[in-house]
């Protein structure tokens, strides 16, 4: 929060960093500052992490991927729109702003800005589309260490595993072959100079938001031509989030105290329960499911494991060294300490009491690898959770969500691992074929509805969120409407403020994605964002649901009826 001490200090607290980087003498030893780089922050050139086996989720491998973009997409270096050209002038003028306010004059500023523009677009051309790296079996190339290393000779990667500290592991998975083997030839033909300008743009633009004013002014600027943000957040929120980013762990243990009650995770689990209860009815009615895959869907959903509020062992973050004087420093030290974590996981058992979530985040996520189901207590509050509503406004709500997260297991990429977390075709080939039949309406059907201006959704990039989205509102609504017809009182099924249970639970769920996104933003999410905007993830659904109809009394003809309603889960 010391806005004054940022200011004063200008660009020396990133002056060590880009120090380093000039002192380079040649391309091998540039793979240690890159490496360095990555323990602290900014992930040029490529990325190192660790995560399961798809083949043996138990087992924890070290895993090479591309990277090394600054704008959020490949398209926007190779497609010829005039958005596209805009953007990368923008980035242009955010690296000639940056590389001046860090000492070089404004021809070498723009000089090195271009430069950037040059080696990220080569990045961009050999990195693979997103809407292709849904399917996991694109992303699997199982690999040993010495064919990795050949297969990129200029990115000296033994030496870089060195430098990162990572254990002397014998395999890895290359998520994209191909990223690795073109740019080396790129790393082999670009000056070692340019190549230095990048990997210090790197440096640059991650320390950007915590350095002096102008820095910051700079980055907002080129972050509001893909958002519209009109003015930037108080700088008390930037702080609250970096701290959630960096330490969420020891926040969430304070935010869980302050918000969280051992009766709101009763609940919770008790909706869960009842969640997963109308999934295996869903299942098992299904007319298109032969009874042998129907077995296999039953034995994962009851594989599935659930976790609620927090996590039973917090981080330990006692090693991370925090002062009062030294903002970049603490960001620094504090990506060290996860990167290490990271890293030290290669070769070992998974640790399936880990989150991926800090505790105060607002949302919920279905791991396949891990197959679970996380909602952290962030998310269990209005207008998601409300202990003081009725069921209906609940299930509207979180149970809907809780409903999205349980489909995931089995929407078009979750369907492909088995109830250990394996990539594993569990299905019989004709059933295969009639789930693509579906999820092929579900596609067609978001490609046709209109983003902003005359931009359509990418059906087959948000087509998992949709037949989640899809399939937790049918599975909420079955489930609601059992605990109505359980309820010997009958007070579940009463009106309130005039509306139906089923109506109250139509209404919370539109509140839920109740949203105002700028333009900018809306064109940005149709490239980037695997979910549809707000306005389709309830539009789109309840034209498909003749249970919304029923409710609304809504007739054929009306915007809220399709005409070919999808339907998978």
């Amino acid at each position: 929060m010391d806005e004054k001490a940022a200011d004063t200090k200008g660009i020396a607290p990133l002056k060590p960093e880009l120090d380093r980087i000039a002192a380079v003498q040649d391309k091998t030893a540039l793979m240690d500052e890159i490496a360095h780089l990555h323990l602290i922050g900014p992930n040029a050139l490529f990325n190192f992490y660790s995560a399961s086996d798809l083949h043996n989720a138990d087992q924890v491998i070290a895993y090479l991927d591309q990277g090394g973009l600054s704008l959020p997409d490949r398209d926007y270096y190779i497609k010829e729109d005039a958005d596209k050209a805009a953007m990368r002038q923008h980035l242009v003028d955010y690296a000639t702003q940056l590389f001046t306010l860090a000492g070089q004059t404004p021809q070498q500023a723009a000089h090195s800005a271009q430069t950037v523009l040059v080696v990220e677009t080569m990045l961009a051309v050999y990195s693979m589309d997103r809407t292709k790296r849904r399917d996991p079996k694109n992303r699997d190339h199982k690999m040993s260490r010495d064919e990795a290393v050949a297969l990129g000779p200029n990115f000296y990667l033994n030496r870089y595993f060195t430098a990162i500290g990572a254990p002397n592991f014998t395999q890895l998975n290359v998520t994209n072959p191909d990223f690795f083997k073109e740019v080396s030839g790129v790393l082999e033909a670009e000056p070692l100079d340019a190549l230095k300008t990048y990997v210090s743009w790197h440096a640059l633009s991650a320390a950007a938001p915590w350095l002096s004013q102008p820095f910051v002014d700079a980055q907002f600027k080129f972050q509001q031509n893909l958002t519209g943000q009109k003015e930037i957040r108080a700088r008390w929120k930037r702080c609250v989030s970096l701290t959630d980013n960096e330490l969420g762990e020891a926040l969430g243990q304070r935010y869980v105290d302050v918000t969280f009650g051992p009766d709101g995770k009763q609940r919770m689990l008790k909706m869960v329960d009842a969640l997963e209860k109308s999934l295996a009815e869903d299942v098992h009615d299904l007319s298109w499911m032969s009874d042998e895959t129907k077995k296999q869907a039953k034995v994962k959903l009851d594989a599935i494991r659930n976790k609620i509020g927090y996590p039973d062992v917090y981080r330990d973050y006692s090693s991370v060294v925090i002062k009062s004087d030294d903002l970049l420093g603490n960001v620094a030290r504090a990506n060290e300490f996860e990167s290490k974590r990271d890293i030290a996981k290669i070769d070992r058992p998974l640790d399936r009491k880990e989150w991926g979530m800090t505790p105060p985040t607002v949302n919920a996520y279905y791991s396949g690898s891990f197959n679970e189901i996380v909602f952290p207590a962030g998310i269990l509050q209005p207008p998601f959770f409300d202990k003081t509503m009725d069921d209906a406004v609940n299930f509207g709500g979180i149970g809907l969500v809780i409903g999205h997260e349980l489909t995931h297991g089995f929407d078009d990429q979750g369907r492909k691992f088995d109830p250990q977390g394996n990539l594993h075709d569990w299905w019989t080939e004709k059933d295969g074929k009639e789930f693509e039949k579906r999820v092929s309406c579900v596609a067609d059907e978001y490609s046709s509805f209109v983003a902003v201006d005359d931009l359509k959704l990418n059906g087959r990039l948000t087509l998992g969120e949709n037949t989640a989205d899809n399939g937790g509102a049918r599975i909420a609504l079955a489930a609601l409407e059992r605990l109505i017809a359980e309820d010997k009182t009958g007070k579940e099924g009463q009106k309130i403020d005039g509306f139906t249970p089923e109506q109250r639970f139509f209404l919370a769920f539109a509140r839920v994605w109740c949203e105002k996104r700028r333009p900018e933003l809306a064109r940005t999410s149709v490239l980037t964002d695997p979910h549809s905007p707000g306005k389709y993830r309830v539009d789109g659904v309840v034209q498909n649901m003749p249970e919304f109809q029923k409710a609304w009394g809504c007739k054929a003809g009306q915007p809220m009826v399709a005409d070919n309603a999808c339907h998978v889960w």
